[in-house]
């Protein structure tokens, strides 16, 4: 026993070494990846007109990492939007009263409205400088990330279990405290699946952010967005296929490097009693745990995490917690109510006096009729999308060996740009002669419909084990299984999905409901071809009313069916 000691000992040091040479090939890898992508920040803009895009395949690489560069840096980005916006809505009544409707508003606003509003703003913090119009693109994509992430984790912290709410208060674990070890915990899984659709997602809208219009000026952005604008105003096919190749390579990293080791580590917060029979690996998050060098990372990071424990203040004030958190009424209740509705109006009617200082009434009734084709088109692709994905997520998200193949799959099928299949649409249309306001309506569904399926996946993953098992015993088969076990088990991650997907779709139509291919340009019956129409004139007055008439219509459609859907889940169908 004792002469086996030293051998133990020897082999693991060897073990640690090989582990720890490839931490550092990663960790120098992605060093120099941050590097090579940044080293053109501080470049002057100049510097973009001397070198303009160019189809050439080699540049592809180079268009790639500044791409991705921009994508992670707004995720970040929504990650803190995430744990501070969603989590104030959720603690606070307060709070929820003015920030969820907000953020529906925020949602359904098109990507082209934030561009207009912000560019001046972000270009002016780095006058004359590449970084500029970079802070704007950056910006742009944030726009397409947090607001999932954020409802996503907003639905988590008002679903945490029962069982886990009383352990806390046994525990008299403080807020602060309550939240890392609790909610945060609990809701991971869930963020984690909504940020992998967050980031397929931004690539739907990267064309957009990655030309920056000041003026009569247009800043185009070196990367895989400008790529495919050029190759599809030049009808360059070969050249889209380069462009979608490199897009395969990026989410193949990203989802080996970045998020296949969030989906293993994450598996450690689900709530149950026994572990996965078959749990995500990943081989990243393998090399850094046997890596001795991540090791003594995380436990100086440890150490430095557990003090915020120590010198929370509040640790001992969990009923101040519950209280703040927990039903109420009275006139402070009323009176903050009463401010926010007078704030509602008041901004209504600040649009409405800049609206119609530049057009007559009957000019705006043309974009509340337009906005009614586009509701009909959200609500039949929703009901589609459902009809089609709900199965194959319950599918997938029960078998964890499935999983772990679809998930690459389904990011880069998330991340397919609807303007990539431009030449397909427009060319079929016009060949068979067929409907515009029909056959370009698939395109708002494209990038949005994996809201859907990555939440329902996330849901059914999150079964715990116990209950298969019981249903199992039981020979719970068939529609009883679907209806006692499946649905309740995705019904709020379902619904969290669908109001993304139904308000990312509105924010489609902009792209989806004006296809072009070359000289060729279609144009559907709807809203988004509306505001389209109005950018390219350079119409404010229609752009600010075409953009507050779809706020109107998502905020109608979530106050009248989604937020009761919403509540019902969240009663209903919580765990614990």
């Amino acid at each position: 026993m004792r002469g086996s000691i030293p051998i133990s000992i020897e082999t693991s040091g060897r073990a640690g070494t090989r582990w720890d040479l490839l931490a550092m090939l990663l960790t120098f890898g992605l060093l120099v990846f941050f590097g090579e992508a940044s080293r053109h920040l501080l470049q002057p803009l100049s510097e973009l007109q001397m070198t303009p895009v160019s189809l050439d395949p080699a540049n592809l690489p180079e268009y790639a990492a500044r791409t991705t560069l921009r994508m992670l840096l707004a995720l970040v980005l929504s990650l803190v939007f995430t744990f501070t916006y969603a989590t104030l809505a959720a603690k606070s009544r307060r709070a929820e009263v003015l920030l969820v409707p907000l953020l529906d508003i925020l949602q359904s606003v098109p990507i082209l409205g934030f561009i207009s509003v912000t560019v001046v703003f972000f270009m002016s913090l780095a006058p004359g400088r590449v970084l500029g119009a970079e802070f704007a693109a950056i910006f742009a994509i944030f726009t397409s990330q947090a607001w999932n992430m954020a409802f996503s984790f907003y639905q988590s912290l008002r679903t945490v279990p029962v069982e886990l709410v009383e352990a806390s208060r046994t525990l008299r674990l403080s807020p602060w405290m309550h939240f890392w070890r609790v909610e945060a915990p609990f809701a991971m899984p869930q963020l984690i699946w909504n940020m992998m659709v967050s980031m397929s997602g931004s690539w739907f809208f990267v064309v957009a952010s990655e030309a920056i219009s000041v003026g009569n000026t247009t800043v185009t952005l070196p990367g895989v967005g400008s790529y495919i604008a050029l190759a599809i105003a030049q009808k360059n096919l070969p050249a889209v296929g380069w462009a979608i190749g490199a897009m395969l390579v990026v989410i193949l990293l990203y989802d080996q490097l970045l998020f296949r080791p969030l989906v293993a580590w994450a598996d450690r917060f689900r709530f149950e009693q026994q572990a996965g029979v078959f749990p995500p690996r990943s081989w990243v998050l393998d090399v850094m745990r046997r890596s001795r060098v991540h090791g003594l990372l995380t436990d100086r990071l440890s150490r430095l995490w557990r003090l915020s424990y120590q010198w929370s203040f509040l640790r001992h004030r969990s009923r101040a917690a519950a209280k703040w958190s927990g039903p109420g009424g009275g006139w402070g209740d009323r009176l903050w109510t009463g401010f926010v509705v007078v704030l509602t109006a008041l901004a209504l009617w600040r649009v409405w006096v800049f609206v119609f200082s530049g057009i007559s009434l009957p000019d705006a009734a043309e974009a509340f009729v337009a906005g009614l084709a586009t509701l009909c088109r959200v609500i039949v692709l929703i009901a589609i999308a459902t009809a089609i994905w709900v199965p194959i997520g319950v599918m997938v998200g029960t078998r964890p060996r499935l999983t772990q193949f679809v998930q690459p799959v389904a990011q880069f099928l998330a991340a397919f740009p609807a303007n990539v299949l431009f030449p397909v649409a427009v060319s079929a249309i016009v060949v068979f002669k067929l409907n515009p306001d029909i056959w370009l309506s698939p395109l708002m569904i494209l990038g949005t419909q994996w809201y859907i399926l990555f939440n329902v996946i996330a849901g059914a993953s999150s079964i715990p084990s116990e209950m298969r098992d019981i249903g199992a015993n039981l020979q719970v088969r068939g529609w009883l299984w679907w209806k006692k076990i499946a649905l309740p088990a995705v019904f709020p991650f379902y619904v969290t999905g669908a109001i993304t997907a139904s308000g990312g779709s509105w924010n489609a139509s902009i792209v989806a409901e004006v296809a072009s291919w070359g000289d060729t340009k279609l144009q559907a019956t709807g809203l988004g071809a509306y505001i389209a129409r109005a950018t390219e004139a350079g119409d404010f007055s229609r752009i600010v009313l075409g953009i507050a008439v779809m706020s109107l219509y998502v905020v109608l459609i979530n106050r009248a069916f989604w937020r009761p859907l919403y509540w019902y889940a969240e009663r209903k169908f919580r765990l614990g």
